[in-house]
């Protein structure tokens, strides 16, 4: 027997939730109380969809921490309700969006799939239809009573990938993501492939929604020839808490006794200082070469094989969860929604 399942499709906005107007010819937000005549295979589907829009609609680059905040309450306020949820979204910011997501939504067992287009649904080549569709067909994918998927997830092209870990690379392809570091959730070609080693299994306890983020935090991408009054400014910002410190590498960075002492002090007063790679693959190993052992030495913790992305949605979570240093510095180490691995023995799969 076929169950009907319940899907609520939250739209902030973005390339995807747009089609040409008959009278301008310019382009417009799709009226999602319309959605059937919009993608007519939709009422073949065994799902009941609604809608709940964004007003106004946000383009991504415009994508606030508050708006994960809000996105949450819609899921938290409709939890009980709904199987599963869709979430349209701008690509440029996506991955930040899936990897906020991730860290508000603790004891998440439904599935959370965000996706969106590189083409207004309006255009005749438009990718949105497809990946809408699937990441409906996704969202409403069930065993029994249990969700395949349960976890926060992005679905492009025929990917989807762990939100978390993912990575817009290509502002112009269809396949605009990748997950360097960890394996595809599943693979959509004639049939949507699930490959559930790699996903997170739920845990059937109540959701808990953490509304409280601290954006008290840089990214500092080092490169060549770097000014030092620049990095001194940073680092002295009133109320920086962390830095996300992308280095080269496996964690490097120049050993000038200018930029160890200056991290040093900032570290000394409190800050955070997590290693990133600015590789899109591979991962932090500090110690590996002398150019990232001083930054050992001075108390800058690992990364791993964080993205970027997730490192910042992460500070910004554990930064607003009023916790002790030392407690931070532990639950920074340690994959809490699966978004790094710790040690070798699932890198590279």
């Amino acid at each position: 027997m076929v169950f009907s399942r319940s899907i609520l499709l939250i739209n902030t906005g973005g390339t995807i939730g747009m089609v040409k107007d008959a009278a301008t010819g310019a382009l417009r937000p799709v009226d999602f109380v319309h959605l059937y005549e919009q993608i007519p295979v939709l009422k073949k589907m065994p799902v009941t969809i609604d809608s709940y829009t964004f007003n106004p609609l946000i383009d991504s680059s415009n994508m606030h921490p508050g708006n994960w905040i809000r996105v949450a309450e819609v899921i938290e306020e409709n939890y009980e309700k709904y199987d599963g949820f869709v979430i349209l979204h701008g690509s440029d910011t996506m991955a930040y969006s899936a990897s906020g997501l991730s860290f508000i939504l603790e004891n998440l067992n439904k599935p959370v799939v965000l996706t969106g287009a590189q083409l207004p649904l309006g255009k005749v080549r438009s990718d949105g239809r497809e990946n809408l569709v699937t990441s409906i067909e996704i969202a409403s994918a069930y065993e029994e009573e249990t969700a395949v998927v349960p976890e926060v997830a992005i679905c492009f092209e025929n990917l989807l990938l762990r939100g978390n870990r993912t990575h817009k690379y290509n502002a112009e392809h269809f396949n605009a993501f990748h997950s360097f570091n960890y394996p595809a959730l599943a693979n959509v070609g004639l049939h949507i492939r699930y490959h559930t080693n790699y996903i997170q299994k739920p845990n059937f306890k109540a959701l808990k929604v953490h509304k409280k983020l601290d954006t008290n935090l840089v990214i500092l991408k080092l490169f060549p020839g770097m000014a030092r009054q620049a990095v001194e400014a940073i680092l002295n910002i009133q109320g920086l808490k962390a830095v996300v410190l992308e280095t080269f590498g496996t964690g490097n960075a120049p050993t000038d006794e200018w930029l160890l002492s200056g991290l040093k002090a900032a570290i000394n007063r409190g800050v955070i200082v997590m290693n990133v790679t600015q590789c899109n693959g591979g991962s932090v190993l500090m110690g590996k070469y002398h150019t990232s052992v001083g930054l050992q030495q001075i108390g800058v913790i690992s990364g791993y094989d964080i993205t970027t992305e997730s490192a910042v949605a992460k500070l910004m979570y554990l930064l607003g969860e009023d916790l002790t240093r030392d407690e931070m510095m532990l639950l920074l180490q340690i994959p809490l929604r699966g978004e790094m691995t710790v040690g070798d023995e699932d890198r590279g799969k």
